[in-house]
């Protein structure tokens, strides 16, 4: 099949040809973002969930809704080892000039510009990663302390007020949010409570692995009243089967069910191999138009490949050797979760010992704790590519 019509589209965030299975949450951000804009209270959202289950694209899909509905949106992702206050305020700032545009609030749009001067100076000996345009002197005693908690408030105030004097409403998008150090979470909590209870247009929607709800928890014990934690997960399989056929039936080529039942197997439903194996089918099928079981069983050695020396390898080589050494005992197990008992037995170890390695694979995003003494994988499939790399 011509290559160049290849509709399926595997890669970090990169939106597939029909997103599928999500409807709800959708719906649920569409309801949100209207109740902002005429003050409602609203719910802030965090969506958890592994690797590979359409988070990012979930995330960047509502923030599109958002724009339509003339909401102003911040978009950022949380990278390891930079600071909340380093990467929110350069994306407040292009948020606040553009309210700064509407007649009604060039004013309050105007205070918050000062008040963010005021917080990006007050914090810049704390958190030396923060670099912004400063375009208007700060105002003496707003956001200015130098205290993340205090100032964040104050902070997310000028612009909760900005929004509404435009009619609109402010929606932070942040993907990746279980990186933001725990101190800082709980500065965010505490602004995003006070812009709530002031009833002002300010609303969180973050994506995350599945230890952003301890994070939450441990930064605020009310957390988990403020915001929404719906999982994310693998497709439903009626929904998974549409996301393969939908996109081939537009450019007139068909599935055999026996080549269908094959992909979802192998992929149990995650939205992200699906599209792994979708875009290699294609290539390697060899009828006009269709794709059948043999072309599966053939794509299937291509994209493990594909997924090797990308989606899995990059986060392999990001490993200590203990690390790695310990994966490969969890691998051993089989897919998880697994009793850290189990583990360490495995290495022939005392549980405590190998408490530190564990604990910085959570922080890497490579584990997390389903429940007490649990561990698993928050990529899918990664059990079998540890056995894959290093087979003894």
């Amino acid at each position: 099949m011509d290559p160049v019509r290849n509709p399926f589209a595997p890669g970090a965030g990169s939106p597939p040809p029909e997103l599928v299975g999500r409807d709800d949450l959708l719906e649920s951000f569409r309801v949100a973002g209207a109740r902002l804009q005429i003050g409602r209270s609203v719910k802030s959202t965090l969506m958890v969930g592994l690797r590979g289950v359409g988070k990012t694209v979930l995330l960047d899909r509502m923030r599109e809704l958002g724009e339509e509905e003339r909401l102003h949106c911040v978009r950022i992702e949380a990278p390891e080892g930079r600071s909340l206050p380093a990467i929110l305020a350069p994306q407040l700032r292009v948020a606040l000039l553009r309210l700064s545009l509407h007649e009604r609030a060039r004013q309050s749009a105007t205070r918050a510009l000062s008040a963010l001067s005021g917080f990006v100076r007050g914090l810049k000996f704390r958190y030396a990663d923060i670099e912004v345009a400063v375009d208007h002197e700060p105002t003496p005693g707003v956001a200015d302390s130098g205290d993340l908690e205090s100032d964040l408030q104050d902070l997310l105030d000028a612009v909760g007020q900005a929004a509404s004097d435009a009619q609109s409403g402010v929606v932070l998008f942040v993907d990746e949010l279980q990186y933001v150090a725990e101190n800082e979470l709980a500065a965010l909590i505490v602004a995003l409570h006070r812009a709530s209870q002031r009833r002002l247009p300010v609303m969180l929607v973050g994506a995350g692995l599945p230890q952003l709800r301890g994070h939450m928890g441990r930064a605020k014990s009310y957390a988990e009243r403020l915001f929404e934690f719906p999982a994310i997960g693998p497709l439903e399989p009626v929904d998974a089967r549409r996301a393969l056929v939908a996109p081939t039936d537009e450019e007139g080529v068909r599935w055999s069910e026996a080549a269908l039942d094959v992909v979802l197997a192998t992929t149990h439903g995650y939205p992200y191999f699906l599209q792994e194996w979708g875009k290699h089918a294609w290539d390697v099928a060899t009828g006009p138009d269709e794709i059948v079981k043999r072309d599966v069983l053939a794509a299937s050695t291509l994209a493990l490949a594909a997924l090797d020396a990308s989606f899995f390898r990059v986060r392999f080589d990001r490993l200590a050797p203990s690390e790695k050494t310990y994966l490969r005992a969890m691998a051993s197990l089989g897919p998880g979760p697994h009793r850290s008992g189990d583990i360490a037995e495995g290495l022939a170890r005392d549980v405590r010992s190998l408490a530190p390695t564990r604990a910085k694979l959570i922080d890497k995003g490579m584990v997390y704790s389903p429940s007490h003494g649990d561990t698993d994988f928050t990529v899918p499939l990664f059990d079998a590519f540890m056995r894959r790399i290093m087979p003894d």
